[in-house]
């Protein structure tokens, strides 16, 4: 893409930037500028620009306000301690917005064009990338949304991709601690053909309530059954799941109906490279629950962009509870390999890092 630039006028002065940087919290403080391209069928995707950051002007009949088209991906840049800024898998990024917008009867944006226009706003705003000093990052945003007036319900005909930036914190304030869960055995996240595999808005909105009794039951987070039978577990409201047994394998429910995660496939990988074996299958609630009771099961952990690894506590639900594994020794080495990766630490035998500047 030929990518257009005009600066900001009014940009963070490094004096507030120091002080946003030092407890930059999560999701916000923006940085000083975004990137947009647009797309329509006769010109497909034009005006590649960054832009200084502020609203959109948007009509009240634009299409993704009424039909929610739209996708969007979260990644983060690390800084490294040689100054350098690098992202991490931003291609399987990329691969995954081109899955969900397919799903989403959007155009696809190519993979090489999602990663520049990441790396031209990362580049840009490279001052809010903050110090590797208690995990932080700076959290970048593509997404892409229906911008055509019109109510009728159909693909759109205008769409906009955009890139936004903003700096985060450490997900663990005082040090990783297990989750708690919550069994909801009321709400499913997703059905067989719909959109659980796609990075849609859609499908975090349907996960709030049960987040909200989550919470309301004194829980971190909720987990979700398969739509069918209600006796396979999927995922958490925003994180994958593992299940470490005492022989050393791991199983993580199989995908098709569960996001397939950039962090999931990585701790595939590091996993097996460490002498442990990802089975990837169906996992039914009653093995999680039997397991973690007979010692069987010796570590359960999740994982997500944000929070990276965390190990998860005791299960509860309506009427009982499991207790947490005993253990949280892989999960740590799991999580430590990976972000040392990811801040350069060190060595990426896997490729999987990309410097941006």
């Amino acid at each position: 893409m030929q990518i257009s630039t005009t600066a900001s006028t009014v940009a963070v002065a490094p004096e507030r930037l120091a002080e946003i940087l030092a407890n930059p919290g999560f999701g916000t403080h923006f940085t000083d500028h975004m990137f947009l391209v647009e797309w329509t069928p006769d010109r497909g995707w034009h005006d590649a620009r960054i832009t200084p950051y502020g609203p959109l002007t948007l009509d009240p009949a634009t299409a993704v306000l009424h039909y929610a088209q739209e996708t969007f991906e979260g990644m983060k840049a690390y800084r490294h301690d040689d100054g350098s800024v690098w992202m991490f898998r931003p291609e399987e990024n990329a691969r995954r917005m081109v899955r969900s917008s397919r799903r989403l009867a959007f155009p696809e944006l190519d993979p090489e064009d999602f990663v520049q226009a990441v790396d031209a706003l990362v580049e840009t705003d490279q001052r809010w990338v903050p110090d590797a000093e208690g995990e932080k990052s700076l959290y970048v945003r593509p997404f892409m949304i229906a911008t055509e007036t019109f109510l009728g319900v159909r693909p759109a005909q205008h769409v906009t991709f955009l890139v936004i930036a903003s700096p985060a914190g450490a997900y663990f304030k005082g040090g990783v601690k297990p989750v708690t869960l919550w069994l909801t055995e009321e709400y499913t996240r997703a059905g067989r053909g719909g959109m659980g595999a796609a990075k849609t808005g859609g499908n975090y909105a349907s996960s709030l309530v049960a987040q909200q009794e989550a919470t309301a039951h004194g829980c971190d987070q909720v987990v979700f059954l398969d739509s069918q039978e209600g006796r396979y577990v999927e995922e958490l409201g925003g994180m994958n799941l593992y299940f470490l047994y005492d022989d050393g394998r791991i199983v993580t429910p199989e995908t098709g109906t569960i996001l397939e995660g950039i962090t999931r496939s990585s701790i595939m990988e590091l996993a097996g490279k460490l002498g442990h074996p990802v089975e990837e299958r169906r996992f039914g609630i009653d093995e999680w629950r039997e397991g973690v009771t007979s010692g069987a099961i010796t570590e359960i952990f999740a994982c997500g962009t944000a929070a990276v690894v965390t190990p998860v506590g005791s299960l509860k639900w309506d009427g009982g509870d499991a207790p947490a594994p005993a253990r949280t020794d892989l999960t740590m080495k799991l999580r430590q390999a990976l972000v040392d990766i990811q801040y350069g630490r060190a060595e990426d035998t896997f490729g999987w890092m990309h410097r941006v500047c």
